[in-house]
Order: structure tokens, then sequence, then C-alpha cells
């Protein structure tokens, strides 16, 4: 079992609410964090206008979380996610990653939604 994959029981299921799309700044991110008995779940969601993407919060070339601060997943142009380990930046629309020693690899998706204008997880 993997600690961030879909087998993971800390990782939420389809339909569990985030947070409303007005809390998420244009652009904007936000970390989440599930429990599970000793288990744990870490993704965050980031806005780009109307789009919104969730990801695993994971940095794929040493597995770390990405934030280095709560919250703040991008850098301070607000183009960027932002490696606080060692400040690999990917894309923030499909996880890319376009500098760092993780180069052309991706973050892990985690699928969400927007419904109603509430962020739900899909």
């Amino acid at each position: 079992m993997t600690r961030d994959g879909p087998d993971n029981a800390a990782r939420p299921p389809a339909g569990v609410e985030l947070c409303a799309l007005a809390d998420l700044a244009d652009p904007g991110s936000k970390g989440f964090r599930f429990r599970h008995e000793r288990l744990m779940f870490a993704g965050f969601v980031v806005r780009v206008g109307d789009e919104v993407r969730g990801y695993v919060d994971s940095c794929p070339h040493a597995g770390w979380p990405l934030a280095a601060w709560d919250d703040r997943y991008l850098t301070r142009e607000g183009d960027l996610i932002l490696c606080g380990g060692h400040a690999a930046l990917f894309r923030p629309l499909d996880g890319v990653c376009v500098a760092g020693p993780c180069a052309d690899e991706r973050l892990s998706p985690w699928p969400v939604a927007v419904i109603e204008g509430r962020i739900v997880t899909a």
C-alpha cells in the first residue's frame, strides 16, 4: 500500500467538500490533511482563473511535502508551484516539472471538481 495512492485509507473518497472556490485566491493554493488511524493523506489544490487542479502533496524527486509554509505552494508571482525543499518548479495546470532535479517528472494528480461553487474530491 502506498501512502499517497488510492489504497491509502486516509485518502478521502469522492464527494468530500474541501472549501469554497471563493476562499481560494486567483491564483491561489490550499493544502489539506486527512488522517485515518495511523495513516495520513496530504493533498493540495491550486486555482488559476476558472481552473482548479488537485495534487498529492509530495515532491516526485524527494517525496517530502512541497510547501515550506501552510498553503504556500505557488511562487510569489503565482505562476508556478514551488517545492520549498529544493526549489523545483511545476506548472500548475498539468503538474509537470519545468526546473529542478525532477525535470520532466510530474506531480501526482488528486482528482477534484468544482460543483456549485465548492471544491470537492472527485
